[in-house]
């Protein structure tokens, strides 16, 4: 029993740091967020809702400066206030805005919001196990190799939910009447709009795949489900969007 006291400890410690993370970023999201309320974003957010056959999309205005779009482990779909200022601006078209929540539903609906909570927890209970067993035999440089195994391990899963998410957000641009290169055009400005100037993440730590890459894919998906004008078919949000509070 005693021999299984360090795995019990650290699957305890991922349950309680998963726990916490939801709670902060719960009250983080309540306490910085509104209803987005947009007259010129309406006829976009109109077909993306009735294309998934709802009666309405409950899109949220996340208070923060970066240009960014994010779903909640709950279900719940935010565009930053970064984001809707570029598109007040003219800097990012109304489609091109629907893109970014598209992807975001995509997260939702594939269940990656959730599965991330999880993977939280779980990735924090491996590190805790592997840095308690490579520090006996590494000392110093245990928990810092127990801490990149699980951010590899993060990176790998978390770029492949961006590849699904970009091809479910096309399927459902397309099936809305949304012209899909608006996906394109989007991600061929993010370095100008989130100010990265090409600088990226190491290849193998990053959390996105490369954005040509990503672009290519969209590209690849678009020449072959719009010219039947029959994308896949869609899976609506696993959890419904509630609506936002006010």
């Amino acid at each position: 029993m005693l021999r299984l006291a360090p795995i019990l400890l650290a699957v305890l410690y991922g349950l309680v740091a998963w726990r916490f993370a939801a709670w902060r970023t719960r009250a983080e999201l309540d306490a910085r967020s509104r209803p987005l309320a947009d007259p010129a974003l309406a006829p976009v957010m109109t077909r993306l809702a009735r294309a998934l056959d709802l009666p309405r999309l409950a899109v949220n205005l996340y208070d923060i400066a970066p240009v960014n779009g994010l779903a909640a482990a709950d279900g719940r779909i935010y565009i930053t206030r970064g984001l809707h200022d570029a598109f007040r601006a003219g800097q990012v078209t109304a489609e091109e805005l629907a893109s970014v929540v598209a992807h975001e539903l995509g997260h939702v609906a594939l269940g990656h919001t959730r599965r991330r909570m999880i993977d939280f927890s779980g990735q924090n209970a491996l590190r805790a196990v592997l840095a308690a067993f490579l520090t006996r035999l590494l000392p110093g440089l245990g928990g810092w190799l127990a801490g990149l195994a699980t951010t590899l391990l993060a990176a790998r899963l978390s770029r492949a939910d961006e590849y699904e998410a970009d091809a479910w957000a096309t399927a459902l641009l397309l099936k809305s009447g949304i012209d899909a290169g608006a996906q394109v055009a989007l991600l061929e400005k993010l370095d100008r709009l989130t100010g990265t100037g090409g600088a990226v993440s190491a290849a193998w730590t990053a959390t996105h795949p490369p954005t040509a890459d990503r672009i290519a894919r969209i590209r690849g998906n678009i020449a072959r489900w719009a010219p039947a004008a029959r994308p896949p078919a869609l899976r609506p949000p696993a959890v419904r969007p509630p609506e936002p509070r006010a």
